[in-house]
């Protein structure tokens, strides 16, 4: 069935395009949303100015995501995690942090525009991409540490004054 798009549509086309998507997926999703109409020479006509600000819009959409990434070349963030001895993650980390880490640098990143193979789950440093859309990629460093425990110094050593484990003083047999 051939149907008229209203408005932008993710995988099908854009606003004005005719496409031609089956029956059912017109009649239950796309009429009652109002994300497309029947194609006639009137509802065609009555689109034309839409398509044009959508065409506008998408223009400066694009500029905007490719000064994103732009800004993104050398870019480092810094998750901190609770691990293992081992560097094991006690979860993971995911688009979902990492975009919010991005976030807070001031870097407008959606977790969907994250492209990560699986989840972090060890204590490194990886490099990310960045995917604002077909042609617009950036790649960040994202640094994994650890969480510092409570009384810890920046080095895992216990504060001055304080035995670490393992050198705690006993009394000698002696």
């Amino acid at each position: 069935m051939k149907v008229l798009l209203r408005k932008d549509v993710e995988p099908l086309g854009i606003v004005g395009d005719v496409v031609d998507v089956t029956t059912g997926y017109a009649r239950n999703f796309l009429f009652p949303q109002g994300l497309a109409m029947t194609p006639n020479k009137g509802n065609m006509r009555a689109l034309t100015k839409e398509r044009a600000a959508a065409e506008q819009r998408r223009k400066l959409a694009h500029e905007q995501m490719q000064r994103a990434a732009e800004k993104l070349a050398d870019v480092e963030v810094t998750i901190i995690a609770a691990a293992n001895e081992e560097g094991v993650l006690y979860g993971s980390v995911g688009p979902k942090e990492i975009a919010h880490a991005l976030a807070e640098e001031g870097h407008p990143v959606r977790p969907e525009h994250v492209r990560l193979p699986a989840p972090i789950r060890h204590l490194d440093k990886t490099h990310v991409d960045i995917r604002f859309t077909q042609g617009i990629t950036a790649q960040v460093k994202v640094w994994v540490v650890r969480e510092r425990k409570e009384g810890e110094t920046e080095e895992g050593a216990a504060p001055e004054g304080q035995p670490t484990e393992g050198t705690a003083h006993e009394p000698s047999d002696g």
